[in-house]
């Protein structure tokens, strides 16, 4: 019987670590997805090494950003360089 009772805690602390590490990582993931099914030629990127840009195109795994004023300032690069989306203001 002590053999069974350790066994039950072992598999609720498993199951523990489980809801508190990976759920909330893949939450996360399906957050990013949203967010880039949702990108869109116009949208303002923050990309992973800290720099705003203006999305100018979009193909099924990368994105051209435009930075700062300058029109020869663009760059191709991977979808998952994007760290974050801001849409336009409607007004």
């Amino acid at each position: 019987m002590d053999m069974i009772s350790m066994l039950i805690v072992w598999i609720a602390v498993l199951a523990l670590m489980w809801f508190l590490l990976m759920r909330p990582q893949k939450k996360e993931q399906k957050r990013v997805q949203a967010m880039l099914a949702s990108m869109e030629v116009g949208d303002t990127a923050l990309t992973t090494s800290g720099f705003y840009g203006v999305i100018i195109d979009i193909t099924d795994e990368d994105v051209i950003v435009e930075f700062g004023n300058n029109k020869n300032c663009r760059i191709p690069m991977q979808k998952a360089a994007i760290a974050q989306i801001e849409k336009p203001n409607a007004e």
